[in-house]
């Protein structure tokens, strides 16, 4: 009977140990409360382990919850690569950045202070930009690139699926001009926050960056132009083009990539 009892309470402490959260975070630089999913591994464990965590970001006129819900399968990707998986609403054309031009936008400290504190607060987590990786699609591997650039104290890697690079490439399209501006008058926010711009003063040769985009995605042309800078300007990175379209097809097919890439950054660090 005994054995029976230790039996069922390791059963239901693996069973606990799954856990798909759907919160809410207060921004204090935006003035409301924004949702996010956070997924756990599940393993068996005698006491409470810490994770490093990847941070999943959705793309242009997306949610909190794209990833889950089109990729369920991210709850056994958590377990399988060891860490939490958070992915945070980025709002419907934000642009992960903290808009010169619309002060309701900050989306660059939500994600990059606001978010990683409150993860870091409530989670158990190994607290170290070495434990911390970012990645996302279209406009979210736009945000995963660039918030990396930005803010080389909080993330350690970084990788794009389908990225927009180029801002360039998204005039008069994808609302990137509510948050940045007219492309003439503020020409400079354009470059502070494109990634193929932000690469000629990127010198961390040391940040594992993936660059993954198909071969008829909308943004190849942005992502090619990306790569080929970076080896000029000799910044080590992994460049991938398979055949694909901007879609979720190429989405749930490229992430398994990006967190096994993760997971050996984070098991060598």
């Amino acid at each position: 009977m005994r054995i029976l009892s230790t039996f069922l309470f390791s059963l239901l402490f693996y069973s606990a140990s799954a856990q798909v959260d759907t919160i809410s975070i207060f921004s204090n630089s935006m003035h409301r409360s924004l949702k996010c999913v956070v997924i756990q591994p599940s393993l068996p464990q005698e006491k409470p382990t810490r994770y490093p965590v990847v941070y999943l970001l959705h793309g242009y006129s997306g949610a909190y919850d794209n990833w889950i819900k089109k990729m369920p399968s991210l709850i056994s990707e958590a377990t399988e690569n060891k860490c939490i998986i958070v992915c945070p609403d980025g709002g419907f054309s934000s642009w992960y950045v903290d808009s010169p031009v619309d002060s309701a936008t900050r989306f660059e400290t939500f994600i990059s202070k606001e978010l990683v504190e409150y993860i870091d607060k409530n989670y158990f987590t190994l607290q170290d930009k070495n434990r911390r990786a970012i990645t996302g699609l279209s406009m979210g591997g736009h945000g995963a690139l660039m918030l990396a650039m930005r803010h080389q104290d909080v993330f350690g890697a970084a990788a794009s699926m389908s990225g927009a690079v180029d801002l360039n490439e998204t005039h008069n399209k994808f609302e990137t001009g509510k948050r940045l501006g007219d492309t003439i008058a503020y020409s400079n926010f354009w470059h502070r926050f494109s990634v193929i711009d932000i690469a000629d003063t990127f010198s961390n040769k040391k940040m594992p960056l993936l660059i993954d985009c198909g071969t008829g995605d909308i943004f190849i042309k942005g992502n090619r132009a990306l790569h080929a800078k970076l080896e000029r300007l000799k910044i080590p990175h992994d460049y991938v083009e398979r055949t694909g379209e901007h879609n979720w097809q190429y989405w749930t097919n490229a992430l398994p990539y990006h967190l096994l890439f993760f997971r050996k950054f984070f098991e060598t660090h």
